[in-house]
């Protein structure tokens, strides 16, 4: 039986600023959000883009088959005239024997690779690590 690739397809993505304060409102420990979409791609890599409202990035990567599978690639793009990557290592959330209701699920971690501009007029440094995750779409 051929392996197939867990990831492709259209995910809600959100990603959280890794914080141990438990008073820290959720709100404000969002980082990004969008929808990453993993397309058709050769035996042992991923590709596709992810994105919102005014930015995309196109990512690349690889893929290892086993348990969990676990994704890691590199999203690459211009936003308002200047380059911005990061790099993202994400695992699929296996199922639950018993869950109910259950989403496929990705998480994992990303980190800023570059600097780029903020929008309070500063920079957004490289080396910024955050964790995500995204359930797929239906």
């Amino acid at each position: 039986m051929p392996l197939t690739n867990p990831f492709i397809g259209k995910w809600s993505y959100r990603s959280f600023l890794n914080n141990a304060d438990l008073n820290a409102q959720p709100n404000d420990l969002l980082f990004g959000s969008g929808t990453l979409e993993f397309t058709d791609a050769p035996m042992g890599q991923v590709q596709g883009t992810i994105g919102g409202e005014g930015w995309q990035l196109v990512l690349e990567g690889s893929i290892t088959y086993g348990n969990p599978y676990n994704a890691r690639f590199q999203g690459k793009g211009v936003i308002g005239g200047e380059e911005w990557i990061y790099d993202y290592d994400g695992y699929y959330v296996r199922h639950w024997p018993n869950g109910v209701n259950q989403v496929e699920a990705l998480v994992g971690s990303v980190i800023r690779t570059i600097p780029h501009s903020s929008g309070g007029g500063g920079t957004s440094p490289a080396g910024v690590v955050v964790s995500f995750y995204a359930v797929r779409q239906s």
